[in-house]
């Protein structure tokens, strides 16, 4: 299969492929809570494996396809220094950039009007200015959010999908910083995912299934996928996909 293109294209003279804040596939840059993380359950009191009553080990979270797919799945844009949030005199939430050359990285903005606040969240909320402009082949767009699975991140970005196979300037990108929140997000930190995609147009059709057809393939599928220590949709129907 013929590997399509993804151009980063730097919207800051001092930018080179070392730069920190260089993207770089999310594969790469797996998150150190879920490398440590266990794939089968554990004992707290003995640290074994717990076996199951089919006498294979129980699977955890880890051993979900669905969530690996996307956390090695796009790239990651990277913060390109430290931003301190702090609460100033008033009480107010607001940010902090040492760093002379990014003073412009993360800037504070006013509510949008008319957009749903989410829960727990600061009203008043900043903007990622991105360093990258994204360059991609004819119709492809790219899909901007937040790290996916990342709910360690202080921070939710609002969701956008540009098609960058014609426009590849870079832009700000809103996001909203968790209440109760002060303290550093060190550079280097991925702060959006970029998922490229091929615009198609679908049409959606609703089938009922026959209860006795559902049944069958209900106790088909659990006969095939619910066997000892799991894995059978990772060896035989997941397909592996590369961003490099």
């Amino acid at each position: 299969m013929d590997k399509q293109s993804i151009k980063f294209v730097s919207n800051r003279a001092w930018l080179n492929k070392d730069s920190i804040s260089t993207p770089i596939s999310a594969a790469k840059m797996m998150c150190e809570w879920y490398k440590k993380a266990d794939r089968f359950v554990k004992d707290p009191n003995t640290d074994e494996y717990v076996i199951g009553q089919d006498g294979g080990k129980m699977p955890t979270w880890k051993a979900c396809p669905a969530i690996f797919d996307v956390m090695i799945s796009g790239y990651f844009l990277k913060t390109p220094c430290d931003v301190h949030f702090y609460l100033d005199d008033n009480g107010k939430i607001n940010c902090r950039i040492d760093d002379e050359n990014y003073q412009d990285f993360c800037t504070p903005r006013p509510p949008m009007a008319q957009f749903y606040q989410p829960d727990n969240y600061y009203l008043d909320h900043f903007s990622w200015f991105i360093d990258w402009g994204i360059e991609l082949p004819s119709g492809y767009s790219a899909l901007y959010l937040t790290p996916m699975n990342r709910f360690d991140l202080p921070f939710i970005n609002t969701v956008g999908i540009i098609d960058n196979d014609k426009i590849n300037l870079s832009g700000s990108l809103p996001f909203f910083l968790q209440q109760g929140f002060t303290g550093t997000i060190p550079a280097g930190t991925p702060y959006v995912q970029i998922f490229p995609f091929k615009r198609e147009d679908w049409q959606s059709e609703i089938v009922i299934e026959d209860p006795k057809i559902l049944h069958i393939k209900n106790y088909k599928n659990s006969k095939k996928y619910r066997v000892k220590d799991g894995g059978v949709y990772k060896n035989e129907v997941w397909e592996k996909r590369t961003y490099e």
